[in-house]
């Protein structure tokens, strides 16, 4: 794989795997061939997460190839970050709860050095365990594991190793190309028992034995009887969606972030007169493979969006878009709506001093998001039975009958 954080790269990746994104995909997504071989998996991830391609197009382009009964796993699997991210965005306070937490156990790393010592060499790769090892060096060298992988990676960080998983979830969140707050933070809370409460993930050799082709057999290494965390119980209540926003008709500024990278097919009815983006507002460590994606998926944002619109691109931080937007000789903002995480908050802070220079900040739901986030009330299957009405819906299977 090469990782290239460019719209056309994403495009081709998509392309090269359409013809095994039927059953073939279904049979083998679950093994782990290794860095060297990623044929029986999409990995395209990193793209869709800031959406340099989106789950629409991606959906579409499969069903034109596949029927929607042989792609069926393969969609479900593009659904689940939705069906993540939806989640959170009905229950945002679970992502400030996991913030306090994490930052309170970082704390502790200066002040344990038991903590520390354990803690650092299963950052450094260094357990002993062959196949966890390899997945660290992977995730350090590439910024990418198999969803498998990952899977077995929480479970060993948790149950095998003792560490806690608000400080696993943090290192994935630094080095994955893909990672976003959402899926990061509730995948690692599935593993370890919390999301659904009593059913926990555990790692068996066996299972690795088998999906990894016997690259990996740690047998008689793992724990395999651990039983799921708990945690105090705490209501969190679902808050409604508020309505999506329209975008006012009249001359307007585009401001790019890096959770909505395609512009070009947003619904704008407005005339763009001008473009800002926001700097990356990743937390991976510069210059590692996740920073270096981040940052060329602006830089190609900007240039397709120069190219699309006719005006041209500015990198505005946060603070300073409202003199940058007054400069511009314009009062209206207008953006794709951000999930719940760091730049949901940039966004809101925004919000709030364009309000104060009478200036407004537009941020439009893409119809998937509209479609899918309200249904993520309870566990994935709800969500996953009403998939095909979405895809219906949103005109994404050519060869369906209309069933509404």
């Amino acid at each position: 794989m090469e990782w290239i954080p460019t719209r056309a790269a994403g495009l081709a990746r998509l392309a090269a795997f359409l013809p095994d994104a039927g059953r073939a995909y279904a049979e083998r997504r679950n093994l782990d061939l290794g860095p060297q071989d990623r044929s029986n998996v999409s990995a395209l991830s990193p793209w869709l997460r800031r959406r340099l391609i989106t789950e629409e197009e991606v959906v579409a382009a499969v069903l034109s190839r596949h029927s929607a009964a042989a792609a069926e796993k393969f969609i479900q699997e593009v659904a689940w970050r939705t069906y993540w991210k939806g989640w959170l965005e009905l229950r945002p306070d679970q992502l400030e709860r996991f913030n306090a937490e994490q930052g309170a156990l970082k704390a502790e790393l200066d002040r344990d050095g038991h903590l520390s010592r354990r803690y650092q060499r299963a950052a450094a790769g260094e357990t002993g365990i062959a196949c966890f090892d390899a997945w660290v060096a992977e995730l350090r060298d590439l910024g990418w594991l198999h969803n498998h992988a990952r899977m077995w990676f929480a479970s060993i960080w948790i149950f095998t190793l003792g560490l806690p998983w608000q400080l696993g979830a943090d290192f994935f969140y630094q080095h994955l190309l893909d990672a976003d707050p959402a899926s990061n933070t509730l995948s690692w809370r599935w593993v370890a028992g919390l999301h659904t409460p009593g059913k926990h993930y555990l790692a068996r050799a066996e299972n690795i034995d088998r999906n990894t082709a016997g690259r990996f057999a740690p047998y008689g290494q793992l724990n395999e009887t651990a039983t799921p965390l708990d945690e105090a119980p705490r209501a969190l209540p679902v808050t409604p969606l508020s309505p999506a926003e329209r975008q006012p008709v009249g001359p307007c500024a585009l401001l790019l972030t890096e959770e909505d990278l395609h512009p070009e097919s947003w619904a704008l009815v407005g005339e763009v007169r001008a473009i800002a983006i926001l700097p990356s507002a990743t937390v991976a460590a510069p210059g590692s493979p996740a920073a270096r994606f981040s940052e060329g998926a602006l830089d190609d944002a900007a240039t397709r969006a120069t190219m699309h619109f006719g005006v041209p691109c500015s990198m505005v931080a946060a603070e300073d878009l409202p003199a940058w937007l007054n400069g511009q000789g314009l009062s209206v903002v207008v953006t794709s709506q951000a999930p719940v995480g760091m730049i949901a908050a940039q966004l809101r802070a925004v919000e709030a001093r364009l309000t104060v220079k009478g200036a407004r900040l537009i941020q439009l739901r893409r119809p998937w998001d509209e479609l899918l986030w309200p249904r993520a009330t309870a566990g994935f299957f709800k969500l996953k039975t009403r998939l095909p009405e979405v895809i219906d819906v949103l005109g994404l299977d050519p060869g369906a009958p209309r069933l509404l």
